[in-house]
């Protein structure tokens, strides 16, 4: 149980111990533990320029770090997939200075998306630090995964958690010559990386949107049990995707107004349609938690309805059969002396029975009660 109470505050709180000091600094990475073991990670490196672009995976690492970016390159991409390799993560943030707090937040996975400024002193290079989250469905599964983004005046480093993004379109744009990646900067890239995770959100919201009206069929229909264990499961995602979009928005919104040196003019101006972006996917995503709630709300009405339904009849049907019974025990004592002694008695008391229904059911119609 102490293991247990322990995994879930380093859950809730990160991996640092109460009480240590904050950030993590070079040489350190390795002492912060990983749930998975180390492994070497798939790092890929893209530098361009407006007439030149050379993309490559790095195979000596050693190499790579010694080496530094070609004269001609305007940009450098570096791109980190998975965070099980504390070496390469160490070594990179030594070689990019990269601030002992940003390191530790990229290693804690449950950062919550931010955007913090470093620099403006002799003693630490200017960076801007980048944490969003990239929301993707797999197998109709939702997954939320950290992306960390220093931003520095030509170089650009991304850590993603896993292989796998949605960034193949931003590639191939690096490779079209005369595109405005190319011509951009290096913030522009971000800003790029940044609107390709955003513009990612639109299809996800458009296949909950798919759920939502197949959701909307089955309520109406009233005759699937597991309807109700459906909605609460689209809660449940729903809720999920807010806490991941919602800070998204401050994020930008913080970035438009940041006067940093290493984001340009130029991007600032495109943060503004990336804002933009945002809150209309907030839009929808509230819209849709509205008519999730409001599908919860009719199927519990539709219970309720059928419920009272089959109370009604069940109702109907016993005030319809007591007069019944009653002329029936009465009629069924042992009399010394029966009341009715002629050959036609029992074929009367039938017809009388049904008389009587028939006219408490016409009353009740009249009434309105059927």
């Amino acid at each position: 149980m102490a293991k247990e109470r322990q995994l879930k505050l380093q859950t809730r709180f990160g991996k640092r111990k109460p009480g240590t000091s904050p950030g993590v600094l070079p040489g350190q990475v390795g002492a912060v533990k990983s749930p998975e073991p180390a492994t070497s990670v798939k790092v890929t490196v893209i530098d361009w320029s407006a007439d030149q672009v050379e993309m490559h995976g790095v195979l000596d690492f050693d190499a790579f770090i010694a080496s530094h970016r070609p004269a001609w390159s305007t940009v450098r991409w570096i791109n980190v997939d998975g965070l099980t390799d504390p070496r390469a993560i160490d070594a990179l943030a030594k070689k990019y200075e990269l601030h002992p707090l940003a390191v530790e937040d990229l290693l804690n996975t449950a950062t919550r998306p931010k955007a913090d400024a470093y620099g403006g002193d002799p003693d630490v290079r200017s960076r801007l630090f980048v944490i969003t989250r990239m929301i993707e469905l797999k197998e109709t599964r939702l997954e939320s995964e950290q992306i960390s983004i220093f931003l520095g005046h030509k170089t650009v480093l991304t850590f993603q958690e896993s292989p796998g993004d949605v960034w193949d379109p931003i590639r191939q744009r690096i490779n079209s010559k005369g595109s405005r990646l190319r011509q951009g900067d290096a913030s522009f890239l971000v800003y790029t990386l940044m609107d390709a995770i955003v513009d990612h959100i639109f299809p996800v919201l458009e296949a909950y949107g798919d759920r939502l009206e197949d959701l909307e069929t089955r309520v109406v229909a009233g005759r699937d049990r597991r309807v109700l264990l459906d909605i609460h499961a689209l809660k449940r995602e729903l809720l999920l995707l807010r806490r991941a979009l919602w800070p998204m928005r401050d994020v930008v919104h913080q970035l438009q107004g940041e006067r940093h040196e290493c984001l340009s003019e130029n991007t600032r101006t495109y943060m503004t349609d990336l804002y933009d972006h945002v809150v209309q996917a907030m839009d929808i995503l509230e819209t849709y938690r509205e008519v999730v709630a409001g599908l919860s709300e009719t199927h519990l009405s539709a219970v309720n309805n059928r419920l009272n339904e089959v109370m009604k009849v069940l109702t109907i049907i016993s005030v319809v059969f007591i007069p019944m019974n009653f002329m029936a025990g009465v009629f069924g004592m042992n009399f010394e002396v029966f009341p009715w002694k002629w050959p036609h008695a029992f074929p009367a008391f039938v017809i009388a029975c049904l008389t009587l229904s028939g006219s408490m059911l016409f009353w009740f119609r009249r009434r309105g009660w059927l």
